[in-house]
């Protein structure tokens, strides 16, 4: 069954990318209207939540309750709903995320104690109040070892753009941390903690699907309201903005509210130290591990840079307030994740001080999916490259602005950019799979991390440095400002590169990210020889002439031809640099069409190299090794200095 489901999927997305190619070559944009204020406002709607939660910190477990006000936004009524209760996944080893005797997830670990979600009531006011779940399916669809994807019959229809409004009741038991959500010790992490409706699309489709570990997230926005009570004890940060706060009894009863939103994550620890900071208006909660100073600083340097970029390239941030947690050693794999107004962040205390930017580059790379993935919503589960994709291009290029080559690592003169770390994870892997494919049709996570966050990274870097770097922002501007709170498609975004970049830009991009297009140029030839004087027979105006050089004539100038090969199928214009004896260079473009070009040369110097792509344009050449070539070899010294990329190139045999 999973194998005729493998292709038909297969089938289907390939049928789509063959449309997205066609949308990339159309020769004039489409009109594209804004989307009206209406239209806006009913998306942010959709599906608001009032919930409450008391945490048991023993039993590691959360009673909730409350209520769900959904809109069937489609065009056609339903007569049922579907719930993703993704705390499931960590039920037993038999779940679809941890099934595999290999590990599971972003991190490889798997659950040392187990977690669940187990729903009590759930029930819809206008049809009655009876209590529904007890009708709902056992297990996800045609999976009965997993239940993660959960379908809910209805006793009556629910029309096109009709409200309804549930009530429910469930305990969370949250398992030891294994990504994302869970405890350690009194570190509590709440993520995928409710009954959360899968999202239903315009044409009546319900995007729902089990939780797979190479898999995200993708649902509607609505308001939450949210109250928590913890232990007195407990430092508590959430999605949101804190409206409420009380003592009562040894517990803080908290509330907090966040709109429009997709998810509400929230953690509580007694252990945190609290910073707050204001940056470009927005109340910064910072929650981090005694000892983790260094760490702290580092954290909000990154988000000062971030969040003023961010918003100018992307659209202002959205909410009041963002909380950052950094969590304790123990509890790392809970580091690293975004949700609406609340990211987690990581790493070990010492990073700062080995010059290592890890911190910075998981802050702002985790800040960016406010973007991509918060306030753009984009389908996580089928197109992860539209989130995680344009969010690593994201953090590539705010971190090459800021710290330049040392944008991954400086130490001791040393130093590392993010654009080669991407550049090698991208070449490692790039004829293996396509990017643009479901997140669960990936062979591993290894793959996935390669193509989606690191391929098509080098993608769009390669775009802007090749056509223009302020023509690639202003696309994305465009796009993200176009698809505010709209869930965009790959057609959307190839749609505003062509606008933006051109036809062969977005040409480029989509048989990058649909076909597995590569590409790699070469010096083929290098051949220089000394040239004659003129001899021979020649016919001109005043008769036949007969050149013959006397003895000891001199030789005319030199003669140089350079022969370089483009392999593979994207076709990207690169520049050429040939190299004379005497150190100077003479600069040369080809267009990248046909699969090879020659530059003839004629002068007073012997031509003794060439040089492809002498300032690093094309960061998708698949190998850098065949980028250089001379006639002699004790003659390159002052032409290979650049042109090797002699750390990327040691970097190339390193996964992610």
């Amino acid at each position: 069954m999973q194998s005729s489901l493998k292709l038909c999927l297969g089938g289907l997305f390939a049928l789509v990318g063959h449309q997205v190619l066609a949308i990339a070559q159309e020769p004039r944009p489409p009109t594209v209207p804004p989307r009206s204020a209406a239209a806006v406002a009913a998306d942010l709607e959709v599906a608001s939540y009032t919930l409450r939660a008391r945490l048991d910190a023993d039993a590691h477990t959360i009673q909730g309750s409350g209520s769900i006000r959904w809109t069937n936004a489609s065009t056609e009524p339903t007569t049922e709903l579907w719930l993703h209760l993704y705390l499931n996944a960590f039920k037993n080893d038999q779940t679809l995320f941890l099934r595999s005797p290999f590990g599971a997830g972003r991190s490889g670990a798997r659950a040392a104690e187990w977690g669940y979600i187990d729903v009590t009531k759930l029930s819809v006011r206008q049809f009655g109040s009876q209590n529904l779940w007890p009708q709902a399916e056992p297990h996800s669809p045609n999976d009965p070892l997993d239940q993660t994807d959960i379908r809910v019959p209805l006793p009556e229809l629910v029309s096109p753009f009709e409200t309804i409004v549930l009530d429910l009741e469930f305990t969370a038991k949250l398992p030891q941390i294994v990504e994302r959500t869970g405890y350690s010790g009194s570190y509590h992490f709440a993520g995928q903690w409710f009954p959360k409706l899968a999202r239903r699309e315009r044409d009546g489709t319900w995007a729902h699907f089990a939780f797979h570990p190479q898999s995200e997230f993708y649902s509607d926005f609505g308001a939450y309201d949210v109250t928590m009570d913890v232990p007195q004890a407990m430092v508590l940060g959430a999605s949101g903005a804190r409206v409420e706060e009380r003592v009562s009894g040894g517990r803080r009863i908290s509330r907090y509210r966040i709109s429009p939103a997709h998810d509400f994550a929230w953690v509580a620890w007694d252990g945190f130290r609290e910073l707050h900071q204001k940056i470009r208006g927005v109340e910064v909660t910072l929650l981090h591990p005694a000892g983790y100073d260094s760490s702290a600083r580092a954290t909000f340097d990154a988000l000062e840079i971030a969040l003023p970029r961010f918003e100018t390239l992307y659209g202002r941030y959205p909410y009041p307030s963002l909380t950052v947690v950094y969590p304790p050693a123990a509890a790392a794999a809970s580091g690293g994740m975004e949700y609406p107004g609340l990211i987690t962040t990581g790493g070990r205390w010492f990073y700062p001080l080995l010059g290592l930017r890890a911190v910075e580059s998981v802050t702002v790379h985790e800040l960016g999916h406010q973007w991509f993935y918060g306030v753009l919503a984009t389908d996580e589960h089928s197109w992860p490259f539209l989130d995680e994709g344009l969010n690593s291009y994201a953090e590539l290029d705010l971190l090459t602005s800021r710290f330049g080559a040392s944008s991954a690592w400086s130490f001791g003169g040393l130093q590392v950019s993010s654009r080669s770390l991407h550049r090698a994870f991208a070449a490692a892997r790039a004829l293996d799979e396509p990017v643009a494919q479901p997140a669960q049709s990936f062979a591993s996570f290894r793959s996935l991390a390669s193509l989606v966050y690191s391929r098509t990274a080098t993608a769009l870097d390669t775009l802007g440095r090749v056509y223009g770097e302020e023509r690639l922002r202003q696309a994305l501007r465009d796009y993200a400002a176009r698809h505010r709170f709209g869930h965009p498609t790959p057609q959307d975004l190839l749609t505003a590169v062509r606008e933006g970049v051109g036809v062969e830009a977005a040409r480029n991009l989509a048989a990058a990210l649909f076909d597995r297009a590569w590409v790699d140029y070469l010096v083929d030839d290098i051949q220089s020889v000394k040239g004659l004087r003129p001899a021979g027979v020649f016919d001109g105006q005043t008769g036949r002439v007969h050149l013959k050089p006397p003895p000891g004539a001199p030789d005319e100038q030199w003669m140089g031809r350079v022969v370089v090969l483009r392999r593979g199928t994207l076709e990207l214009p690169v520049d050429v640099d040939l190299i004379y004896e005497d150190g100077s260079r003479q600069r040369h473009q080809w267009d990248g069409h046909g699969t090879w070009t020659t530059f003839d040369y004629r002068g007073p110097n012997r031509l003794i190299g060439a040089i492809i792509d002498p300032d690093h344009q094309v960061t998708l050449d698949q190998n850098l090794l065949n980028n250089a070539a001379s006639l002699s070899a004790n003659r390159t010294g002052r032409f290979f200095e650049r042109a090797v990329y002699f750390a990327q190139l040691l970097l190339s045999s390193v996964g992610p």
